[in-house]
């Protein structure tokens, strides 16, 4: 059967690559996310606590040790 007069048959939609939605970082692995971030957080720790225990000691911190303490500061807030 022909469709009615004055009304088109609507193009199928052949799927391609402008179709086809990104794909996320990690598959949206969670698993993958949550132990990256931990294993971030956990880097942050360790670089804070080296100059940290250090100043506890009572030594002086050098300018690298500030950097050092602000890097990791500034790495476990920006996650």
């Amino acid at each position: 059967m022909s469709p009615p007069r004055g009304v088109e048959a609507a193009p199928e939609a052949a799927p391609g690559p402008a179709q086809a939605s990104p794909r996320p970082l990690f598959g949206g692995c969670w698993s993958c996310r949550l132990l990256s971030g931990a294993g971030l957080l956990m880097a942050a720790v360790w670089v804070y606590q080296g100059p940290r225990n250090a100043m506890k000691k009572g030594i002086a911190p050098s300018m690298g040790a500030i950097a050092q303490i602000t890097f990791a500061a500034g790495e476990g807030r920006g996650g």
